[in-house]
C-alpha cells in the first residue's frame, strides 16, 4: 500500500524535473552556491511537482483504466478513496507554496504556480483529453522547472532564462511525440487525441524532425550569448547531430524500435547538456 501511495506523486517525473530545476540554479548561480538556498528550492519544486502528479493521477484515473501502462494504478483500480487522493495533493501544494514563499522569493513562487496551473487545470482537464496541441502545453508546463530554479538565484527574468526555457520546451515536443508513437496503441485505446494519432506516423516523424533541429539551434545559444563556453557548445553539436541522425532512422527502420531509441537518447541528451551548462564555468 506504502509502495502505491508513493507511485501516486510519480517519482521519475519528479526526479526528470529537478534535474532541470538543479540546472537552471547552478546555470544562474555560476559557482557561488548557496547551499540553504538550493535546499529549499528543491524541497519546494519537489513537492509542487508532486502535488500535481497526484492531483494528475486523480484527474487521468478514467483514462488510466484504458491503458495497458497505467491501468494498474490505484484510483485506475479504485484501491484508494479519492478524497484522501485530493486532500494528499492539496497538503504537497500547500507546504510547497510556504516553503518557495519563505525560503526563495515571489518570482519562483509565481513561476511554480504558473506551471502548477497550465499542468493540473489547463492541461489535464482539457487539452490532454481535446487537443492536439495538448503536448504543446504540456511542454509549456515541464520548461517552467528549470526557470524556478534560476530565478531563485538572481529573482529576475533575463535573456540567459529566456533561453533555458526555449531549451526545454523544444526539446519536450519530440521527447513526447516519440512516446506517444511508442505507446500510440494506449493512446488510441484511450481516446487521447496526440499528433500520432490524429495527424498519422508520418507527419509526426516530419514534426519530430523540425523540433530537433530547432533544439540544436537553441541550445547553441548560450554559448552563442557568451552565457557558458565552448566545452558546452561541442557537446551541444555533437549530441544535436546525433539526435538529428536518430530522427531520420525513423524514415526507414521499425517505427516501434526507432521511437523508443528516440526517447531514450531525448532523456539522455537533456541530462548530459543540463549536467554540463551547470559545471560550465569550471570548464
Amino acid at each position: 500500500m506504502f509502495k502505491q501511495i508513493f507511485l501516486l506523486i510519480k517519482p521519475g517525473i519528479i526526479l526528470g524535473n529537478l534535474i532541470s530545476v538543479s540546472c537552471g540554479f547552478f546555470l544562474a548561480s555560476k559557482g557561488s552556491i548557496d547551499k540553504k538556498l538550493f535546499f529549499y528550492t528543491i524541497l519546494g519544486s519537489a513537492l509542487i511537482i508532486a502535488s500535481g502528479c497526484v492531483l494528475n493521477n486523480y484527474i487521468d484515473q478514467d483514462i488510466d483504466r484504458k491503458m495497458v501502462r497505467t491501468h494498474k494504478r490505484m484510483l485506475a483500480k479504485r484501491s484508494i478513496y479519492e478524497n484522501y487522493v485530493i486532500i494528499y495533493g492539496c497538503i504537497l501544494g500547500i507546504l510547497s507554496i510556504c516553503i518557495l514563499y519563505i525560503f526563495t522569493n515571489i518570482l519562483s513562487l509565481s513561476f511554480a504556480l504558473i506551471g502548477y496551473i497550465i499542468y493540473v487545470i489547463l492541461y489535464s482537464i482539457y487539452f490532454k483529453r481535446c487537443s492536439v496541441y495538448g503536448t504543446i502545453l504540456g511542454g509549456v508546463a515541464g520548461a517552467i522547472p528549470p526557470l524556478i530554479g534560476y530565478c531563485a538565484v538572481i529573482n529576475k527574468v533575463n535573456i540567459e532564462a529566456i533561453i533555458l526555457f526555449m531549451i526545454f520546451f523544444v526539446w519536450q515536443i519530440p521527447h513526447f511525440y516519440a512516446i506517444a508513437i511508442f505507446r500510440i496503441t494506449d493512446y488510441i485505446s484511450a481516446s487521447i487525441p496526440v499528433l500520432p494519432v490524429k495527424k498519422g506516423i508520418s507527419n509526426t516523424k516530419n514534426n519530430i524532425l523540425i523540433y530537433v533541429l530547432i533544439f540544436t539551434i537553441t541550445d547553441l545559444l548560450l554559448s552563442i550569448m557568451g552565457y557558458t563556453g565552448y566545452i558546452y557548445f561541442i557537446i551541444s553539436i555533437i549530441m544535436g547531430i546525433y539526435w538529428i541522425y536518430l530522427n531520420l532512422l525513423g524514415y526507414k527502420h521499425c517505427i516501434s524500435y526507432w521511437s523508443k531509441k528516440m526517447f531514450n537518447f531525448s532523456i539522455i541528451i537533456i541530462i548530459v547538456l543540463s549536467l554540463i551548462m551547470s559545471i560550465d564555468y569550471q570548464l
